[in-house]
C-alpha cells in the first residue's frame, strides 16, 4: 500500500480554530466598513466630527486585514528549531556575549571587565537598594 501523501502546509487554514478567525476578520472588516459608511451620512447631514471618522473606519479595515494576512505568512514560514544556527542570535560588531554563554562563534567570553559597565552595574545595584519596599502597602508584611 503506497504511503499517505503529505498535506500541503497551507491546509492549516481550514482547521476549525482557523475557520473561527476568518469569520471573525470578514465580520470585523464588513462592521468597521459599515461603520465608515454610517460615520459618512452623518457627516453628510452635518456632523463636522464624522468626517474623521469616515476614514478612520476604512483604514482599521485595513490593518485588520495586513494583520491577519501577516498572521497567516508567519503562520505558512519553515518552524526553526531552538538549539540550531538558525536559533543563534547575531550580535551586533563590538557586543561580547554575557559571561558564561561562550561566544556565538564558538569561542569563550571575553574575560575582561568594562569598566563603564561595572560602574553601571554598581549604580543600577545602588538605585536598586535605595528603591526597596518603596510602592508597596506596608500592611501587606
Amino acid at each position: 500500500m503506497p504511503s499517505a501523501k503529505p498535506k500541503p502546509r497551507w491546509h492549516f487554514l481550514f482547521a476549525p480554530r482557523w475557520l473561527g478567525w476568518h469569520a471573525f476578520t470578514v465580520a470585523a472588516v464588513l462592521g468597521m466598513l459599515w461603520l465608515g459608511d454610517w460615520q459618512f451620512r452623518r457627516a453628510e447631514a452635518g456632523n463636522a466630527l464624522s468626517w474623521a471618522y469616515t476614514f478612520e473606519w476604512p483604514v482599521f479595515a485595513v490593518f485588520g486585514l495586513v494583520f491577519w494576512a501577516k498572521t497567516i505568512l508567519d503562520e505558512l514560514r519553515p518552524k526553526t528549531e531552538a538549539g540550531g544556527a538558525a536559533g543563534a542570535v547575531q550580535l551586533p560588531a563590538g557586543v561580547a556575549a554575557p559571561r558564561g554563554t561562550g561566544d556565538p562563534a564558538g569561542g569563550a567570553a571575553s574575560e575582561e571587565e568594562d569598566p563603564e559597565l561595572a560602574a553601571y552595574n554598581a549604580y543600577l545595584a545602588r538605585l536598586n537598594e535605595q528603591v526597596k519596599g518603596h510602592g508597596r502597602w506596608h500592611g501587606l508584611r
